[in-house]
């Protein structure tokens, strides 16, 4: 499913699909209580957006037990790609380049992440240095 064929998920939502992804298919329950570590959520609430996820074609429930098990119907590095291009292009006016010296500029980096930047980098220009 693309997120060009409905709207683009919602704070919320993006949390619920986190959980999702990094576990698989979940029911409300665990993915209430996995969303609890993090911050105040009603359960109720998890139900009601993960029904409505549903609806929107975000989200598959099995509902062959008694409780329905969701699964991610949005793919977790295509739905990055989009909101990131969506958010590229409306913040920094298309320009990564913009984009990745605020983020570096707001953030420490480590000898790590800098080096893995760098590794990228070589990479995209074709390995030479």
């Amino acid at each position: 499913m693309s997120l060009e064929h409905q709207h683009k998920p919602t704070e919320a939502e993006l949390e619920i699909l986190q959980v999702l992804w990094q576990h698989g298919p979940a029911t409300v329950r665990f993915v209430h209580e996995e969303l609890s570590k993090a911050k105040e959520a009603g359960y109720t609430t998890t139900l009601k957006l993960m029904q409505i996820m549903a609806e929107k074609g975000m989200l598959e429930a099995d509902k062959t037990n008694r409780s329905h098990i969701y699964r991610p119907l949005l793919e977790e590095e295509k739905t990055q790609q989009q909101l990131l291009n969506k958010f590229l292009d409306a913040t920094f006016r298309g320009s990564a380049m913009k984009m990745v010296m605020q983020a570096l500029g707001n953030r420490s980096t480590s000898k790590e992440e800098l080096d893995e930047i760098r590794n990228l980098l070589d990479k995209l220009k074709g390995g030479e240095k």
